[in-house]
């Protein structure tokens, strides 16, 4: 086998890994190599010496980094709108409507704001009762009796 169809494999190999990583990772992190490594296999199979083909790589790999790197992070990034709600966390709530999670109904007073609210293990929980916030649900406090 002879080093160049050993280069071949190798480049071939490189760029099914990247692509591998690229697929089980969330984010974007091996595509610009992935890319190099296809400009490297370009550059193999044109018959360029290994330090070429190396460049290549380096090269692809950097361009398609700068070139597309601000327009990946513009679309997916996520767009989180900051509310002070996670304050309730943990937070002692009085129940100003019976919550009863069967018929849907309930309410919390919790600093300074009524909340709809649900009971976490499912019991009715009664009007002037003290509760524990545990978490947030969408737009309902998930509570549990003191």
């Amino acid at each position: 086998m002879d080093f160049e169809f050993t280069m071949l494999i190798f480049w071939i190999a490189m760029l099914v890994i990247l692509i591998v990583v690229e697929a089980v990772t969330a984010q974007m992190v091996t595509i610009w190599f992935a890319a190099g490594a296809a400009g490297a296999i370009v550059a193999e199979l044109l018959g360029a010496q290994v330090w070429l083909q190396w460049v290549v790589f380096v090269a692809v790999s950097a361009i398609t980094l700068v070139a597309t790197r601000p327009l990946v992070r513009k679309l997916t990034k996520t767009r989180v709108q900051p509310t002070n709600a996670d304050r309730c966390i943990g937070q002692t709530a009085i129940v100003v409507e019976d919550i009863d999670n069967i018929e849907g109904k309930g309410q919390v007073h919790v600093n300074g704001t009524v909340w709809t609210a649900r009971s976490s293990d499912g019991s009715v929980l009664k009007k002037d009762e003290r509760v524990t916030v545990e978490k947030i649900d969408g737009v309902k406090l998930i509570v549990k009796a003191q």
